[in-house]
């Protein structure tokens, strides 16, 4: 397994460190090329409207957008979730747009109401460290997305079939479990693949000696 990490700007350094203590083979994405070769993606935290330039800037938003819709598994956290949203309910720029999710940015004001709280998440069974910079949250789902953690009543970690998004930063604390949940994603998707694969092989091997047999039994 190989995880890509978008290397344009933000907190990716943060996100490779947490990959290289979990043993787990990683690269900093900054290119287009680079998106053949990895299992999943991480979106980092940052700016979100440099990040959407840059993107752009690089060739990689449409490649990238064609990867996930495509199945590739993603994670964004705190503005990478800005870029993964189909729509923002203060701002007219939509990146990626690849998520049924209705984001507001800097929905937790500036960078002085920043906090760090531990709150439920679905799918880990215990309490996630949490910690907000300027975040945003999701307003509204489609059908199809799952919540999975909610702050204050507010959305703040969803997921849509290869896609997680979070409003906060897991990568600026000791706790991996996000990650892990993330790599879990990317593990069942795999297995999922390999046995439709098996199954498909199975079929084509029981059509083959069917046909075998006819043909032993016409010539006998």
């Amino acid at each position: 397994m190989k995880i890509g990490i978008l290397a344009l700007q933000g907190a990716f350094l943060e996100h490779k460190n947490i990959l290289d203590y979990l043993k787990i083979d990683n690269c900093l994405v900054k290119t287009k090329e680079q998106l053949e070769d990895i299992d999943g993606i991480i979106l980092p935290g940052g700016e979100s409207t440099a990040m959407g330039k840059l993107l752009r800037d690089f060739n990689i938003l449409e490649p990238l957008k064609e990867k996930i819709k495509n199945g590739l598994p993603v994670f964004g956290t705190c503005s990478g979730m800005i870029l993964l949203a189909e729509k923002l309910s203060n701002s007219e720029t939509v990146h990626l747009g690849v998520m049924g999710i209705e984001v507001k940015r800097n929905a937790y004001g500036r960078q002085l109401g920043s906090f760090e709280i531990e709150e439920d998440f679905k799918g880990i069974n215990k309490k996630v460290k949490m910690v907000f910079i300027r975040a945003p949250y999701v307003e509204n789902i489609k059908e199809g997305v799952e919540i999975l953690a909610t702050v204050n009543g507010n959305i703040t970690a969803v997921r849509e079939r290869n896609m997680l998004a979070v409003s906060f930063h897991p990568e600026l604390t000791n706790d991996t479990s996000v990650h892990e949940y993330f790599l879990d994603i990317i593990k069942n998707q795999k297995n999922s693949w390999l046995l439709k694969k098996i199954r498909i092989y199975s079929l084509q091997e029981i059509k083959l000696w069917k046909r075998r047999l006819s043909i032993w039994l016409h010539l006998t």
